[in-house]
């Protein structure tokens, strides 16, 4: 046997088992990683607002801890709102209820000459095996959900002191990170950290500008209605349309239909013809404008961006594609060689005349040459 030989199994096996503990190890803190990248894009996002207060004096933690305390009033008095607008429509769906059931018991009687009785329909419903499996089922889901109510809360905390440290510690960040590079390294590094906070603070911004213009457009058309919950309905247009990728606007414009069905249901059909017409001038007059200085990338490479995050990271990777996408196009724009394109007409989507002619030119061209023809022999005729 060589000598290698023992060493070299040895190394192998050493290889194999790091490999293992590594990979063992990279999956038990895929969540705590997961959050720690979107504390970092939170931190980003916020970190033009830190460094406008702290450039005027402001201690940059106070300045963080104002900028949370500003997010963390207006997302609990959203989720209030929301809440209580939700407890009214069950309250009056559980009030109306018996009316409801008496109209349907009505239509069946009247049509299938049937005798049935509300009292007979609900002791039937209480007696049924149907609704004691769902008690109990509901009994244990109780515990399930408790858990992960506690669980997203844990994990909402983890994210919040996270960002708090990122955005607050920044400089020094920055600095520890720098220490461990050579200074050739260092100014690439702190340029890649420039774009990522323009493009990723640009783009909450500009969605939150555009949330803004979106939930005042809709308040409006809801006020003009006499939609209930107005104020929160548009609210919640405006925030889940511009977060929430692709699918947002639908999502968003489920909710204001299904309240204004309640009151008129010709009122559901124009509150959707506004949500169709307000997402094209969206979509062709006012994020153009918005965006064109921010995140100024193709609809396409977005659209596939999303769904390349959602493919990785799931929801958060839909939320965080598009700024990261961006940051990573600005990146390469700005050290990518690039040169002047020539003055040809195929660059513009035009084509020479006589090259790449379909198949009717060529099967005129063909006709062309058979003795007799009408067609002269010259193709470019």
């Amino acid at each position: 046997m060589p000598r290698w030989l023992p060493r070299a199994m040895v190394l192998a096996l050493a290889l194999v088992a790091v490999f293992q503990l590594g990979s063992w190890a990279f999956h038990q803190l895929t969540n705590l990683l997961i959050n720690v990248l979107i504390a970092f894009f939170l931190a980003l996002a916020i970190e033009p607002a830190v460094s406008w207060m702290a450039t005027r004096g402001m201690r940059r933690g106070l300045a963080t801890a104002v900028v949370f305390l500003g997010v963390m009033v207006v997302a609990a008095g959203f989720v209030t709102l929301l809440g209580s607008m939700l407890a009214g429509q069950i309250i009056k769906i559980v009030e109306d209820f018996p009316e409801y059931l008496d109209s349907v018991i009505n239509w069946i009687n009247t049509h299938f000459n049937t005798e049935l009785r509300r009292v007979d329909v609900q002791e039937g419903v209480l007696r049924s095996d149907w609704l004691r499996n769902y008690v109990q089922n509901s009994a244990t889901g109780v515990l399930d959900v408790s858990a992960q109510v506690l669980g997203g809360l844990f994990q909402l905390l983890t994210i919040a002191l996270f960002s708090f440290y990122f955005a607050a510690d920044g400089p020094r960040l920055r600095r520890a990170l720098c220490s461990i590079l050579p200074p050739a390294k260092q100014a690439e590094v702190l340029r890649a950290w420039e774009i990522a906070v323009n493009k990723t603070g640009g783009y909450i911004y500009s969605r939150g500008l555009m949330a803004l213009i979106s939930g005042v457009a809709h308040y409006i058309l809801l006020q003009t209605l006499d939609v209930p919950y107005a104020p929160v309905l548009a609210v919640w247009v405006g925030l889940v349309s511009q977060f929430i990728p692709t699918i947002g606007t639908y999502l968003a414009g489920a909710l204001p239909m299904l309240i204004a069905f309640t009151v008129d249901p010709w009122y559901a059909l124009w509150v959707l013809i506004f949500v169709v017409v307000y997402q094209q001038f969206e979509n062709y007059v006012l994020q153009p404008k918005l965006t064109s200085k921010t995140v100024d990338i193709h609809p396409a490479v977005a659209f596939g961006s999303v769904i390349a995050g959602t493919a990785l990271l799931g929801a958060v990777g839909a939320l965080i594609a598009i700024p990261a996408i961006a940051t990573l196009q600005a990146f390469l724009g700005a050290y990518v060689k690039r040169y002047d394109v020539t003055d040809d007409p195929r660059v513009h989507g035009h084509r020479r005349r006589g090259e790449g002619d379909g198949p009717f030119v060529r099967l005129r061209a063909l006709w062309a040459r058979r003795p007799g023809s009408e067609y002269p022999a010259d193709r470019s005729s």
